[in-house]
This record gives structure tokens, sequence and C-alpha cells, in this order.
């Protein structure tokens, strides 16, 4: 009874020490215009990124990290130094102490040459952060400010709920954390472009706290990340779903008959005070939009990743999810992959494929907003090129139309032989004349 409690033992530790992330040393780098820390990993870890104040501070928790030498030191840079600690178990500390508050950026990158998992850390100057996208964009008529394209990022499922379970024991929650996290990285290092994830960490979001906080930030955009899964075991491919219009009926319905609902504001018009047809028609307006602007995201989506590899339908599904009921804020949600096939499962804990979904996911949310960016925006004023999804039904005389230009143009622009089109074809839009 005691070896078998001690080979016990020993197992658990080896267990353990196979899922520690080994932290194998800090790199401190200082730039022209910010700070990159550079932790080199044994493996992929989860890991979670804030600041402190009074004094500044960035402060880095690695999740089961382990340290495999001692990296307290001198930093360079915005980082005057650099010290470690355990909070408590599984749970690894990386204080950076800072000569300045910073605006932190991060992301993992996968293993390449001598290197291998590598998470990035690039810390810039609050105060340079606020006048960084006109310093990038050539002078301007306008007087305001430009402001950056938000995008809400949503990693479904999270604490008590795993979510879909692969047949390898894959939780969907951690997979869609770390697409998440992949996703508002590259989206945090685009010109004009700022993230806000919902969850950063293995916790609980309600279903309609997701896409309350997006309206909080005032999201131009909410993209709701999962993996789907199906009793078939060889189904496969990504999807791109929009709200049914069942699902916006209902959630019309409800901020009609909710008090606080009514005093809130819908697309920018406060429905308080209004009587019941027209907080209704004001509501439908906006719910009308919202739709619109989603499906057309959505076909931006789903043709980034049909040029990735197989999708599972061939064209934008809809469905009565509750995440996407926001009637201001376009929504989307976006099936990764089947975490029930085995390939699939191992394709979505492969970090390199991580890497690839999240920069089609980002093509897809750039094609948009470069082919219709919000006035006021940063795109607005800078973008030089227009793009557009062809979406089921459409004609090339509708396009034109959309965009302001003729039937001759869009042809001579794409070298197209005739005026017909295929869906899910990317046109260039000509700039109007």
């Amino acid at each position: 009874m005691v070896m078998r409690a001690v080979l016990g033992l020993i197992a658990a530790a080896l267990a353990a020490n196979a899922l520690a992330a080994d932290v194998r040393n800090v790199r401190v780098q200082s730039m022209k215009d910010e700070t990159r820390a550079v932790v080199e990993l044994s493996r992929e870890a989860e890991y979670k990124v804030f600041t402190l104040e009074n004094p500044d501070r960035l402060v880095l928790d690695i999740i089961d990290g382990r340290l495999k030498r001692d990296i307290d030191g001198e930093g360079r840079g915005l980082v005057k130094s650099v010290r470690t600690g355990q909070p408590d178990e599984g749970r690894l500390r990386i204080v950076f102490d800072l000569t300045a508050p910073v605006r932190p950026k991060s992301f993992i990158l996968p293993p390449a040459d001598r290197f291998r998992h590598r998470l990035i850390v690039d810390m810039s100057p609050l105060d340079q952060v606020k006048t960084e996208a006109p310093q990038m964009a050539p002078a301007s008529d306008q007087s305001t400010e430009q402001r950056d394209v938000v995008i809400a990022v949503d990693a479904g499922h999270g604490g008590a709920d795993p979510g879909a379970i692969g047949p390898g024991g894959t939780y969907e929650k951690r997979v869609t954390l770390k697409v998440a996290k992949l996703l508002a990285a590259k989206i945090n290092a685009e010109p004009g472009m700022r993230a806000v994830l919902i969850r950063d960490d293995d916790s609980f979001v309600a279903l309609r706290d997701r896409y309350e906080k997006a309206r909080e930030e005032k999201a131009d955009l909410f993209v709701s990340v999962h993996a789907d899964a199906a009793l078939n075991r060889s189904a496969r491919g990504s999807s791109v779903y929009v709200m049914s219009t069942r699902g916006a009926s209902n959630e019309a319905a409800r901020y009609l008959a909710e008090r606080e609902n009514r005093s809130d504001l819908i697309g920018g018009v406060s429905l308080n005070n209004k009587d019941t047809v027209l907080a209704s028609v004001l509501l439908d307006l906006s719910q009308g939009a919202t739709l619109e602007a989603s499906s057309q995201v959505a076909e931006h989506l789903l043709s980034s990743l049909q040029r990735m590899g197989k999708t599972h339908k061939r064209y934008v599904e809809r469905a009565n999810f509750f995440v996407l009921r926001s009637p201001d804020v376009p929504s989307v949600l976006i099936e990764t992959g089947f975490i029930s096939n085995p390939e699939e499962e191992r394709k979505l804990n492969d970090a390199a494929h991580r890497n690839r979904l999240a920069e089609a996911i980002l093509g897809g949310v750039r094609d948009y907003f470069h082919a219709a960016p919000p006035p006021g925006t940063w795109i607005a004023a800078n973008s030089t090129q227009r793009s557009h999804v062809v979406a089921r039904g459409e004609t090339l005389s509708e396009i034109a139309m959309r965009h302001g230009v003729t039937v001759a143009r869009i042809r001579r622009a794409n070298a197209l032989p005739s005026d017909q089109v295929n869906v899910g074809k990317v046109l260039k839009i000509p700039t109007s004349s």
C-alpha cells in the first residue's frame, strides 16, 4: 500500500511537470516608440496581462508557469526592472516595474527556427497612444480626432461552462480563448483598429452580459469565437453565423417590454419617453441596419475562411444564438471547426493552425471595414482601397449602385468579361467620381 501511494505521488508529480510551462528566459528590448518583453516558454500557456498604478507596473500571470532560471533584473526603455513571484499555486507572476503608464498588447508566437514558444508583450506610452493614429494619417480636413474601429472579441464559454469536449478531451472554452487572444493581438496591431476582449481568462460571462459589454465599449463589431460539435464525427469545416430574424424579433420585444431597456440608447437614439409605436419603429430601423451590416461582414469572413481551407457550408448561416442579439452592434459567430472531429480537434490544438485561423478572421474583418469604414474613423480617412464580397442574390448593377460607381468601372477594375459574378467573389471597388 505504501509503495502504491509513493508511485501515485511520483505519477502525479510527473504529470504536473509535463503540464507546466517552463519560463526559460525573459528579454526586454527597447525600440523606437515602445518597449517589448519576450518571454521564452517550453510550451504554449494561458496567461493574463494587466497594469497597476502607484507605482506603475505591468503584471504578467502565467497559468501553470514555472521558472527554470532566475530572471529578476534590470530593464530597458519603459521597464525599470523585472521581478517574479508566485501569488498562489499554479500561477507564476512576472512584474515589470515601469517608468510611466503603458498600454500593453500581447500575443504568443509559435515555434520557429531555433525558438520555441514566445509570449510577446509590447508596451506603448499612454500619452503616445492617444496621438498615434493622427501621426500615421496624412493631413486631414477633419477637425476632430479620428477614432479607432472597435471590435469586441468574445471567447465562447468559459469557467464552469466548458463548451463542447473533443474525443481527445479538449475543452472548447480553452481553444476559443486562445484564438480570441490571438485575434485581439492581431487587431491591435492593425492601424486604426482596437480590440476589446469580452473575457481574457477562464471565467464565466453570462450570455447577455457579453453583448452588453460590447455595447458599453461602443463596439463597431462583435465577433464570437466557438468550436462546433456534431454527433457525426466526420463533420468538418468552419462556419459563420448571423442572427436569425426570429431571434432579433424576440430581443426587440424584450427591449420594448423592459423599462430599463426603453431608457437605453439604440443606434444612438433613446427610446425613453417614446410611445410604443414610435419606439418600435426606431428599434426596427436600428435592427434592420444592424442585421444588414452583420450579413455583410459575415460574407467577408466566410470568404476569408474559404481561402484558408474548407468551410462546413458555402454560405453564411442564420441561427437564434443569444450572443448575437445586440440591437445596434453588428454581430457574427464563427465556428472555427468541429472539435468533435478527431482530426480537427488536433488542428485546433496546434498553435500554427490557430494562428492561421486568427489571420483569416482578421482578414475578413479588415476587408469589411476597409470596404465600409465607419465615418470619423482613422480607416475612413486613410483607406485607399475598397472591396465587396458578392452575396447570394446580388447583381453587378446592385453592387455598383450601392457603392456609387458604374458597372463598367467595376468590370474594368476586375477584368470581368461579363456582368455575371459568383457568390463569394471579392470585387475591387474603384473610387467613386
